[in-house]
């Protein structure tokens, strides 16, 4: 069983690279874009404002990316938490039903006496 949850850890790490990587690439093509609008930039400044709307892009992707894993771990827990309560009532609903069949059995069998 550990190597299974080592095997689907790294498959999401892996997973998690490619994504990010992919992130970044898009980041850099719609710098290029953005660039492309510019035509009057030195190739200097091009770079420059590449890099800065690339690290802009990746810092607010990283920003976003945080807050929606934050946000999964609360609805982690209220589900953990809900899905107790429930799984507490069902077994309170199912040994207070077995307990009125076996009542109603025993009531049954003293009045057909």
């Amino acid at each position: 069983m550990d190597s299974d949850k080592d095997s689907a850890r790294g498959l999401a790490q892996l997973e998690g690279y490619l994504l990010w990587t992919a992130e970044v690439e898009e980041a850099r093509r719609q710098a290029d874009r953005f660039t492309d609008e510019l035509p009057w930039l030195t190739r200097a400044q091009r770079e420059e404002v590449e890099r800065v709307y690339i690290a802009d892009r990746v810092t607010t992707s990283r920003a976003m990316l945080c807050r929606i894993s934050a946000r999964a771990g609360q609805l982690r827990g209220e589900f953990d938490a809900r899905y107790r309560e429930l799984r507490a009532r069902c077994v309170a609903a199912g040994l207070v039903l077995v307990g009125a069949v076996g009542g109603t059995c025993t009531a049954v069998a003293l009045l057909a006496r």
